[in-house]
């Protein structure tokens, strides 16, 4: 079986336990894009007796040439799905919010994952479709609890959200489905970094493992939806 699967951010964190799910449970082929190349080189050994195989790609998504290169890379095999869980925190007070802050945020969280789709649309498309699955946040939904220093992080995630509702327009006619998982508090590094000595009340290995098994099955019963996966938000 020559098809693929395509994980960004899978060096930590939901991203690498997705990876282990995938390769484990699954038994998928797994393309694992992350900057950290020891980290991968790691996932590829844990993952090293499972049924199936992690493909490592060393990359910094948000350089230029990247998303040319994650095309060269899956070369002409059909991609089943494509997780999008790359992304960036910042937190400021504000009033130091800058320019390349947002900048920085909204290319690494909202425009690499439209270009990513974009530039893969033609291995996505086909028979069963092909599923676009971002990862967003509960502070990228309207309506939900902010809060302060995270406004750039939850604006990007909004907009993160709202791409997934126009690609599933865009790709309806190529059979790809789209959908955002907006994750709540999972036990990662991020979220300790967001919010310093709230213990989660989810881990990462179990929220990596719902997410594979969505990317697998959810393009069956959801298209253009923006789903929440929270127990709680600090």
């Amino acid at each position: 079986m020559n098809d693929l699967v395509v994980v960004t951010g899978a060096s930590r964190g939901v991203g690498r336990e997705a990876v282990r799910a995938l390769a484990g449970t699954h038994g998928r082929t797994v393309l694992a894009i992350a900057r950290d190349e020891a980290a991968l080189s790691a996932l590829q050994q844990v993952c090293a007796g499972s049924p199936g195989k992690v493909e490592a790609l060393a990359l910094d998504l948000a350089g230029d040439g990247a998303v040319d290169r994650v095309v060269r890379q899956v070369g002409e095999r059909r991609v089943l799905g494509l997780l999008n869980n790359a992304g960036l925190l910042r937190k400021r007070d504000f009033g130091s919010w800058t320019l390349d802050d947002l900048r920085t945020l909204f290319h690494m969280n909202a425009s690499v994952p439209f270009l990513l789709v974009q530039a893969l649309a033609d291995r996505l498309s086909g028979d069963p479709p092909g599923h676009v699955v971002n990862i967003g946040s509960m502070g990228g939904v309207q309506g939900s609890v902010k809060f302060p220093g995270l406004a750039g992080y939850s604006a990007s995630k909004m907009a993160l959200a709202g791409l997934t509702e126009c690609l599933a327009e865009e790709l309806r006619d190529r059979r790809i489905r789209c959908n955002c998982l907006a994750l709540g508090a999972v036990d990662t590094d991020m979220l300790r970094e967001a919010f310093p000595g709230y213990q989660a009340p989810v881990t990462a290995e179990a929220m990596g493992g719902e997410v594979a098994r969505f990317l697998l099955e959810g393009h069956n019963y959801f298209n253009g939806k923006v789903l929440p996966m929270s127990l709680s938000t600090p």
